[in-house]
């Protein structure tokens, strides 16, 4: 008896926490979405922000579904440890398990079929490069996301700055001014230019930063991994002491 009231201890625990952070991770997201007017008038009194600064409205869309996922965790395993209730505890156990297998099963995608991720990445770059080149400069969504992308890692285009050539935008406007720090890319309405570009694209700048920090990747993979089966073997042995109870 002890050991349940032990489990049920853990359980409420770690999925109360899990139900407060969803909670406040789905209200945030909520907030972003409804009262986008006040967010944008806040954005636009902090001194010398960038426009791009506009663009943390789309991530609301993101919080709203990872909050709305942790709260159904959560609350599937504080009221399934809470009640004793077998069949709330089973699809907690579900959900978990799930996600598990879908984290494994990514990695071993990852793993195994690493020349299949390569021609992903290729036809994602043919695609990435088309978007730049039809809807840059054009379509304030995908303007608003390539500058943010392009700021914020500090690369130009997806391979380098010769993916504006022929768009619509360097047509007319020349290269985003990302393309040109330190002088390497070539600035202005010049598609013959010669310049050898210092400012790499933003697959490799993207590629660079996994590899530096795959130690941590893989440590926090590895602990998200550990909590998982220690969140099902607890919802297991609980599920199991109440059957026998």
């Amino acid at each position: 008896m002890s050991c349940a009231r032990c489990l049920k201890f853990l359980m409420l625990f770690f999925n109360g926490i899990i139900f407060l952070a969803g909670a406040g991770i789905l209200a945030v997201g909520i907030w972003v979405k409804v009262d986008s007017g006040s967010i944008l008038g806040f954005l636009g009194k902090i001194p010398n922000a960038p426009s791009e600064l506009s663009q943390v409205l789309n991530v609301g869309y993101l919080l709203i579904a990872l909050g709305a996922l942790l709260v159904i965790i959560g609350f599937l395993g504080c009221c399934g440890a809470m009640r004793e209730s077998k069949c709330m505890l089973l699809l907690f156990f579900v959900i978990v398990m799930l996600i598990f297998l879908a984290e494994v099963a990514g990695a071993i995608v990852l793993l195994v079929f690493r020349p299949l991720v390569d021609s992903l990445f290729v036809k994602f770059g043919i695609i990435a490069v088309q978007n730049i080149r039809t809807d840059y400069g054009k379509n304030d969504d995908v303007t608003g996301l390539w500058d943010t992308t392009m700021s914020t890692l500090k690369c130009c285009g997806f391979n380098n700055y010769t993916d504006f050539i022929n768009s619509t935008y360097h047509r007319n406007n020349g290269y985003p001014s990302m393309c040109c720090q330190d002088g390497g890319a070539p600035c202005g309405n010049n598609t013959n230019s010669t310049a050898v570009p210092s400012v790499p694209g933003c697959f490799t700048r993207i590629k660079a930063l996994i590899e530096d920090n795959s130690k941590v990747i893989i440590g926090v993979a590895l602990g998200i991994a550990v909590l998982e089966l220690g969140a099902m073997i607890t919802s297991m042995s609980l599920f199991c002491s109440l059957k026998s109870a």
